[in-house]
């Protein structure tokens, strides 16, 4: 029988847990994290207090203000918040050296050969929780299974700090709880499906999927997916950093705004990032989007083509997405850019392909590689990280 060795490691609460780090006072009062101070700015993060003040994620920072007068508001912190993040990355490289980032607040380790603490692998996930918290005072939960699902599953549901689900019960363990778990119902047709059926477990869908005729009826091309999602199978591997298939790099704005100096001044920084990281890995992105995120609540994205990955092809591209996505007069918070379909980066003999610009990038990168990628800005881009 296979041994449960994937990990997930989630950092509850990361941001509002490194605020009452910092600032004891902030441990038992109301806490709400937000986007900005500017009144349409709202909240992303929240303490318990803060919620049974009748707080939500989501809500209006004027709003806010007005349902809670106890509530201490805070600005969303992202260059300390990213710091922590990595300092607990490089604490978990000590246990193996696989491991895969998931958003901000995740990871998952493949522990596939490495030597079970004390003879039982729950010595280990409980290990890797002592580590985190006795290096950064972050507390953690530690999810243990035969996939990524389950083990990222465990650590939604189960308030445990180190929970081990064995191999053959994935099914079981997942069958009273809510569908919303499983990453298809966030497809809008399978959620409408199983909200007109009202389904409130696993185990009907588990059920209903016998029903293979009905099943690929109600679901169409979604029904295999649900089908092994309802049962626990994932087969997907854990893939170090350096071998995902995308990078991702986002900027906070430090004020909601629609200011288009300020708005392209992000865009660059956020290219220097991702050429930085492509050329670094000696790779090219096929595609690459950009995610807008409103200080209302929505989004819009765009994603084209990348021809080359020196800084100012990279930029052209992401202006010109930039236009295509923005058609909303509502201030802009965050900028999210996903560069994905990374291959191998060749010489570029191209007719179209300026020499001179990504023999500039490559120098930047020198001095950043010695220095820091935060070492060489314009005077726009450093403006802004002024104020981050």
């Amino acid at each position: 029988m296979h041994v449960p060795d994937v990990f997930y490691i989630r950092l509850n609460g990361l941001e509002l847990q490194t605020e009452r780090i910092l600032d004891p006072s902030l441990r038992n009062r109301p806490v709400a994290i937000i986007s900005s101070y500017d009144s349409k700015g709202t909240i992303v993060s929240l303490s318990k207090e803060a919620e049974d003040d009748g707080l939500s994620y989501g809500m209006k920072i004027s709003m806010a203000k007005r349902i809670s007068q106890s509530t201490r508001f805070l600005p969303y912190n992202w260059p300390l918040y990213s710091k922590i993040n990595q300092y607990i990355l490089q604490t978990i490289s000590d246990f193996t050296p696989t491991i895969e980032q998931n958003g901000f607040d995740g990871f998952y380790l493949d522990m596939k050969g490495i030597d079970i603490l004390s003879g039982h692998i729950h010595n280990s996930g409980l290990s890797i929780f002592n580590r985190i918290q006795d290096k950064t005072s972050i507390i953690s939960s530690v999810g243990i299974s035969i996939n990524k699902l389950i083990s990222r599953t465990i650590t939604s549901v189960v308030p445990e700090k180190v929970h081990n689900v064995e191999t053959g019960l994935e099914a079981e363990f997942l069958a009273p709880l809510n569908p919303i778990i499983l990453p298809v119902i966030r497809e809008k047709n399978v959620y409408r499906i199983i909200k007109f059926l009202i389904i409130k477990r696993i185990f009907d869908i588990q059920v209903l999927k016998n029903k293979t005729e009905n099943f690929q009826l109600l679901f169409n091309k979604y029904s295999q997916q649900l089908s092994r999602e309802c049962m626990g199978v994932d087969i997907s591997a854990v893939k170090p950093i350096e071998m995902q298939n995308n990078i991702i790099c986002q900027s906070i704005i430090p004020k909601d705004t629609n200011d288009e100096k300020v708005i392209y001044a992000t865009i660059k920084d956020l290219t220097e990032q991702i050429g930085f990281i492509l050329r670094k890995r000696k790779k090219n992105a096929q595609e690459i989007k950009i995610n807008i995120h409103y200080s209302d609540g929505h989004q819009s994205s765009c994603s084209g083509k990348l021809g080359f990955v020196d800084d100012k092809s990279i930029f052209d591209v992401l202006k010109l997405l930039f236009f295509r996505a923005n058609k909303r007069r509502n201030r802009i918070r965050s900028i999210l850019i996903d560069a994905y379909k990374l291959s191998t980066l060749t010489i570029q003999n191209n007719l179209f392909f300026d020499d001179k610009n990504m023999k500039i990038s490559e120098v930047k990168d020198k001095i950043r590689q010695k220095y820091g990628l935060r070492s060489l800005h314009t005077v726009d881009v450093l403006q802004i990280l002024r104020d981050i």
